[in-house]
């Protein structure tokens, strides 16, 4: 009975983690996207390495602030339109 109800805290904690993290993910992503820093709120983030192939699988890339060296990685899915490939 108690292995049931400690299996069932940790999931549930685990699970609430991961939301959080990808909320904060998020939220990060937004403000790249408008080219501002997550961590030091300035316009200096620019992307510095993209990977992945086509149009219909997911790249994988990175950002990085020019003035305090904040650096995160993302993997998001390409989407085709207007004949061109974007992030």
């Amino acid at each position: 009975m108690y292995l049931l109800i400690f299996l069932v805290l940790i999931i549930t904690g685990i699970t609430i983690s991961y939301i959080l993290f990808i909320r904060e993910k998020r939220e990060e992503l937004k403000l790249i996207q408008d080219r501002v820093c997550p961590k030091c709120g300035r316009e200096s983030i620019e992307l510095i390495d993209q990977r992945g192939g086509g149009c219909s699988s997911a790249k994988m890339v990175t950002f990085e602030c020019r003035e305090c060296r904040y650096s995160s990685i993302f993997n998001l899915s390409s989407s085709c339109r207007d004949g061109g490939c974007s992030i």
